[in-house]
């Protein structure tokens, strides 16, 4: 299974996140390059470390369209020395974590994520960070570590968190826990509710 959400899905769970938070929106396209996936800019947003961070970010966002990860990963790196209190900084973080993950490297994508969780004190971008892990641990076959991250029922991506401990609890063959766990999911908000409902019908097929 795929550690990361498809790119639909992390469209809305960025904008779900600005709109939770009243800011202007900067998040809105998910790039497409083989599965990696970044974040474009738009609008006028300005944190409070301003145009400087704004500029590194977008420079990064070109690298990354253009294929040139030692320079994507370079502009990352700036970011999180320069700009460790800006958010651009922890988009920067699960950017480069997408990308070491289809690079094969997961120690390093773990690395990115779990700077990120520590760094932000947004409630819903630590939540994604969060998610976006225990997927990776997940799809490394650690399920205890994926549980540990997976306990959230509240907040913007609470059924997202629901539908992970449906699939780590299917992974341990709890059939009734993975069937309670994603008809949780099912009475909350969800990036692809297709993929949800294919998940209970496996289930129910499972089970006749």
């Amino acid at each position: 299974m795929s550690a990361y959400q498809t790119e639909e899905e992390q469209v809305e769970a960025l904008k779900r996140w600005w709109k939770e938070n009243g800011t202007s929106v900067i998040a809105g396209l998910v790039i497409g390059l083989g599965g990696v996936f970044g974040w474009q800019a738009w609008g006028n947003y300005e944190d409070r470390i301003g145009k400087d961070a704004s500029e590194s970010f977008n420079q990064m966002l070109s690298a990354v369209q253009r294929g040139e990860t030692e320079s994507s990963s370079k502009q990352a790196e700036l970011l999180r020395l320069e700009y460790d209190s800006s958010n651009y900084a922890v988009f920067a973080a699960l950017t480069q974590a997408r990308l070491k993950l289809e690079q094969g490297d997961g120690a390093a994508a773990r690395s990115q994520l779990e700077w990120a969780i520590a760094q932000t004190d947004e409630p819903s971008l630590k939540a994604l960070a969060q998610l976006n892990l225990a997927r990776v641990l997940l799809s490394e076959g650690d399920l205890d570590g994926a549980a540990k991250h997976a306990d959230r029922d509240t907040g913007g991506f609470a059924g997202e968190f629901a539908m992970l401990r449906g699939d780590i609890a299917a992974e341990r063959s709890d059939k009734q826990a993975a069937h309670d766990a994603y008809t949780q999911a099912m009475t909350l908000e969800v990036s692809n509710r297709n993929l949800l409902q294919m998940k209970l019908d496996d289930l129910a097929l499972a089970n006749p």
